[in-house]
């Protein structure tokens, strides 16, 4: 989960592992937002050519500000992208786009979408460091806490809807949906609530996971038919050791594919670049196995 603490483990992390991730904060400054971004995300030989845009959702709450992506031709099975709780921001545009490039209609939504309109980081950050984290945090907390497991679902429900409505999305196909750090848990949710629509779910660093409450996510796993990843950060794990267990052993019973594994050396939030965790091979690693399950269940 994504806390204090957890923000303590990356700082200690930087302190002892320097820049040997790839990308410095020189680079960063050097180079420039768009490109720092694009050299810390792999360009497959055959990317597609893609249309992007900025469209407005309409769901029961109000109106949702999210960034939308697909091939420039054809029809894809789409994918709902929910940002982590630093929210929509370049980073997660840019892997929004790069996962259309893979042949994927993708929806990068903004939860916060109810009490801000836009990112939550200043526009033009190049990196979420430890400064900007620090300065960002009460925020992002606040900003987290207008959200509940039920809003997860009618905004899921009305993001589908909208997929649903696009000619670039293919509707005879099943749908993804991916989130981290607090909306790992979203993957669960939705999947359960739309089980006919939603075919492959990926949480990445996700937090709460296992709880002891009545709708903890693990619980949901009876309830959904998709393929499912779910990637564990290294310094999370050594917080819940047995939450890998409760959920392999969910899965198993619930008869439902799902690969859950601990990406050894990774911090919580090293997927998305443009942050201090961020951890390019174990990142790499993770999205070449949710291309798999894309693969596997939805095309």
């Amino acid at each position: 989960m994504c806390d204090e603490q957890t923000n303590r483990d990356v700082d200690e992390y930087i302190d002892s592992h320097g820049d040997s991730r790839g990308i410095s904060r020189r680079d960063f400054g050097r180079i420039g937002l768009g490109a720092a971004l694009a050299a810390m995300l792999p360009v497959s030989a055959r990317a597609m050519q893609v249309v992007e845009s900025n469209v407005t959702v309409t769901t029961p709450d109000g109106k949702a500000d999210c960034y939308f992506v697909h091939p420039a031709s054809g029809r894809y099975p789409a994918v709902i992208m929910w940002p982590d709780i630093f929210g929509i921001r370049p980073a997660f545009r840019e892997m929004g786009k790069r996962l259309a490039e893979s042949g994927y209609t993708v929806l990068v939504v903004n939860p916060y979408y109810r009490t801000m309109q836009g990112q939550l980081v200043p526009d033009g950050t190049r990196l979420i460091d430890a400064e900007l984290r620090k300065a960002v945090w009460p925020e992002a907390r606040k900003q987290a806490g207008t959200l509940s497991p039920e809003t997860c679902v009618t905004d899921g429900r009305a993001f589908m809807q909208f997929l649903d409505r696009q000619a670039a999305v293919d509707t005879g196909k099943k749908a993804g949906t991916m989130g981290y750090c607090m909306t790992g848990s979203y993957t669960f949710r939705l999947a359960a609530d739309m089980p006919e629509r939603i075919g492959a779910g990926a949480s990445f660093h996700g937090g709460r996971l296992v709880t002891d409450k009545e709708d903890s996510p693990h619980r949901l796993v009876p309830e959904i038919q998709a393929g499912f990843l779910v990637a564990i950060a290294e310094n999370d794990d050594e917080r819940q050791p047995e939450a890998k267990a409760v959920l392999r052993e969910a899965f198993d019973d619930a008869g439902v594919q799902a690969e859950v594994e601990v990406y050894e050396g990774a911090m919580h939030g090293w997927c998305p670049p443009g942050s201090m965790a961020h951890n390019p091979k174990q990142a790499e690693r993770a999205w070449e196995k949710m291309l798999a399950l894309f693969e596997h269940h939805l095309t």
